[in-house]
């Protein structure tokens, strides 16, 4: 088993691909030793060899299972002595399209990734985090989190949720030196884009975003962002001009926002 050796150490979920990828990425070539946990073995092998095996520690995890998150702590605690710098609660799902055509099965497993999830996530780390000074947690929220979101109605609430957890526990945490912040990208260019309205549609969200003259941002920025909200002073770091624009909007010109939105909705089938 790879060892910390004395490195900082960050726990990702969702690092098979996307945002969780490119994150293990940059804090690996920035000498931090990588946790690197998702329900793609392959996609997580693939970042491994990126990576180089002596700069993480690899696991399948499905953050819905409490089990599963046991087993990936252990052996997380076991490579960095007991210690983690940053929790990165990246894992999500999404579903584009009306409520009404989303089957209440897939809301179910929305709810369950995208909330469950970071919260299961939080009560594992705890032990770990306590033990670490200056420990942080890091939750990918989303710019859905702060602007309802149409067509992507239960992932914006899931975000809107998580968003609420993060500043909850920012406040709650904070005697026990543990910090508590999240990311909230604008559309970054990651397989969740990657959504159709139906299953095997050949129109997908991130072909939308750019019919629509929206900017869909690297995956680098997005690792970035995480970056700075992993060692910076606020609470919520928007990943994008827009996601920065879309929070200055819905504080001072919500009529202003929902009318945008609204006009930018196609008609219903």
């Amino acid at each position: 088993m790879a060892k910390a050796d004395g490195r900082q150490s960050i726990f990702i979920t969702g690092a098979a691909s996307g945002i969780g990828a490119e994150t293990a990425r940059l804090f690996q070539s920035r000498g931090w030793f990588c946790g690197l946990y998702d329900i793609n073995e392959a996609g997580l092998q693939d970042v491994a060899a990126e990576i180089g095996a002596y700069n993480c520690h690899v696991a399948k995890l499905d953050v819905t299972k409490r089990d599963d998150w046991a087993a990936a702590m252990a052996g997380f605690s076991e490579a960095t002595s007991g210690k983690m710098d940053v929790l990165f609660n990246n894992a999500g799902i999404g579903r584009h399209g009306w409520f009404e055509d989303i089957p209440p099965e897939e809301a179910d497993l929305i709810v369950d990734i995208n909330v469950k999830g970071v919260i299961n996530g939080v009560y594992a780390a705890l032990p770990l985090l306590k033990a670490t000074k200056s420990a942080r947690i890091v939750n990918t929220a989303s710019t859905a989190g702060i602007v309802g979101s149409p067509r992507l109605a239960v992932y914006s609430a899931t975000k809107f949720a998580v968003r609420g957890l993060t500043e909850a526990l920012d406040v709650e945490l904070s005697e026990l030196d543990i910090r508590c912040t999240s990311l909230m990208p604008w559309f970054i260019d990651t397989p969740i884009l990657d959504m159709g309205l139906t299953e095997g549609a050949n129109v997908k969200m991130a072909d939308e975003i750019r019919d629509q003259g929206q900017e869909v941002y690297p995956v680098s920025l997005a690792a970035e962002t995480a970056w700075e909200a992993a060692h910076g002073k606020d609470i919520h770091y928007m990943a994008g001009k827009m996601a920065k624009r879309a929070r200055f909007a819905a504080r001072f010109m919500p009529g202003r926002i929902k009318k945008q939105i609204t006009q930018g909705l196609p008609p219903r089938d």
